[in-house]
């Protein structure tokens, strides 16, 4: 009984593990049947998103292509409207051009009408002439040979008698007038002249300056010395490497020395160094940094210069370019005069001289003024100054009058107006003051000048100073195009040509400086 039991017990056992994992197997491929749908309906899902995204992106990326569209169709519009522009403006010029020709060749004809008719009319009063010539010609016959028969003489021989009698006369009393006249004349002008001088040196006397290749800056305490100077020196060659300015400190008290023949260069040096002084951080990329901006400030300047001269030299209507050429004659000499001072000095004699002449003196002032504009610029070094001069003021399209006054100055060209001698005269008296100039300076600037022009015409040069008072020519050089070795040869080819091209006296060092930077920023 119990093993019926036990065996009853075991089938039933049995049983249940076949029930257990049919259900079991049942219910596993609905669970599998589940994850497989869901599966699918999650890549359906997926697929539909990415294709919502690509609709997305490729509306997208037709708003751009459209915006991209307008744009350059604007683009394209604004440069079709303005040769649009271009061309209407030609059309209306020659349309002027036109018909002033027209105008002109209606007044043509017309002064030709009244040529003929004048023609006409004055042919008709010669025959009415010739006419009554021919009756007088007549009675003159007649009165001849009535005196002929009562002097007893022909009238060719009383004439002859008459003419050398009055010849003779008439010969002793003109040489004898003439010199009056002459002596006269010679004595007046000159009196004038004089006159005329005198009174416009006086009117306009102003003080006479040389310019000269040093400034002195100074100091609060000798203390500031060593800052400038920096560790081994770098702030001091950073100084002079940034503004090609040789800077001298030496045991003058409470100074440092500021040696260069380019005033423009000098003075962005002592604005500089006062900035750096004040400032106190000292170092060579806050030097660059200020020397930067100091030379944004000197442009400021020159044009304010140039403002206020014209302003209290009362012209007007000068081209801003030539406005700001007239604010850097104040950082230029001439034969050490400044150059600023010279043709305001020039301006004011012309202007006086002029009036004094009956002459346009407005005129007079603005040619005066602008008679050395041809020593600011640094291109053209071949032309006279006088000649590039003109051309500079027939560009800004002065008055043809000042033009001429200004190319003929030095005799480069026919003087064709009455302005031009009084140029020509007011600049030989501001020059001709005592102390106005000194050649010694100007030759020597010159050389500096040539020193420099001469590296610089090197490929690969970006900067060069003449330092030491030329005894030394600093070159810095792009470390892109030019390596170490390169650099070497450079400075042996530049020594070559001064040594042949040059005459200096002593010996000139020739530097050249090649320096690499690598700069990055944190952020």
């Amino acid at each position: 009984m119990e093993i019926v039991e036990i065996l009853g017990y075991v089938f039933a056992v049995i049983a249940g593990l076949a029930i257990g994992v049919v259900v079991g197997r049942f219910l596993l491929r609905n669970l599998l049947k589940q994850q497989e749908v869901a599966a699918q309906n999650k890549v359906k899902k997926i697929l539909k998103d990415a294709e919502n995204n690509a609709e997305i992106l490729k509306k997208n990326k037709l708003l751009e292509a459209k915006e991209k569209f307008l744009q350059m169709k604007a683009e394209h519009e604004q440069e079709v409207n303005a040769k649009n522009n271009n061309i209407n403006q030609r059309e209306n010029t020659m349309k002027q051009k036109e018909q002033s020709v027209n105008q002109r060749m209606e007044n043509f004809n017309k002064k030709e009408q009244d040529l003929d008719k004048q023609k006409s009319l004055l042919e008709k009063q010669t025959e009415i002439a010739v006419k009554k010539q021919e009756e007088v010609e007549v009675l003159k016959n007649q009165h001849l040979s009535q005196l002929e028969s009562i002097a007893g003489l022909s009238a060719e021989e009383a004439k002859n008698q008459l003419v050398e009698n009055l010849k003779e006369v008439a010969r002793t009393q003109a040489m004898i007038q003439i010199k009056d006249i002459v002596d006269e004349a010679k004595l007046t002008a000159s009196k004038e002249a004089k006159k005329v001088v005198i009174q416009t040196i006086q009117r306009t006397a102003t003080e006479a300056a040389i310019e000269n290749s040093v400034s002195i800056f100074h100091i609060e305490s000798d203390e500031i010395k060593g800052r400038v100077i920096g560790r081994e020196g770098r702030n001091i060659r950073a100084l002079e490497a940034a503004t090609g300015i040789e800077i001298i400190v030496d045991d003058t008290p409470e100074a440092i020395i500021l040696s260069g023949f380019d005033p423009v260069r000098r003075e962005i040096a002592r604005l500089a160094l006062h900035r750096l002084v004040t400032d106190g951080r000292i170092h060579p990329a806050r030097i660059e940094e200020v020397v930067a901006k100091t030379k944004k400030q000197i442009e400021d300047e020159i044009v304010e210069i140039g403002e206020r001269t014209v302003i209290d030299l009362g012209i007007h209507g000068l081209h801003p370019e030539l406005i700001r050429m007239v604010g850097r004659m104040r950082y230029r000499s001439s034969y050490g005069q400044n150059l600023l001072h010279h043709s305001r000095e020039v301006a004011n004699f012309c202007a006086t001289m002029a009036a004094e002449l009956g002459l346009n003196a407005k005129m007079a002032k603005r040619a005066g003024l602008l008679h050395d504009i041809g020593k600011v610029p640094d291109d053209n070094p071949e032309l006279p100054h006088a000649i590039l001069g003109m051309q500079l003021a027939e560009k800004y399209k002065e008055h043809p009058e000042i033009c001429n006054a200004i190319g003929a100055h030095h005799d480069e060209i026919e003087m064709t107006s009455m302005i031009s001698p009084i140029i020509q005269a007011c600049d030989a008296i501001s020059g001709a003051r005592p102390g106005a100039r000194r050649e010694v300076v100007e030759s020597y600037i010159k050389r500096l000048k040539d020193l420099e022009e001469l590296a610089l015409s090197y490929p690969g040069v970006e900067k060069t100073f003449a330092i030491q008072a030329g005894r030394e020519l600093r070159v810095i050089v792009e470390s892109e195009r030019i390596t170490d070795a390169q650099a070497e040869l450079l400075a042996a080819d530049i020594s070559t040509r001064i040594q042949t091209e040059m005459t200096y006296p002593g010996q000139i060092k020739v530097t050249v400086i090649r320096e690499t930077r690598s700069v990055a920023f944190a952020k």
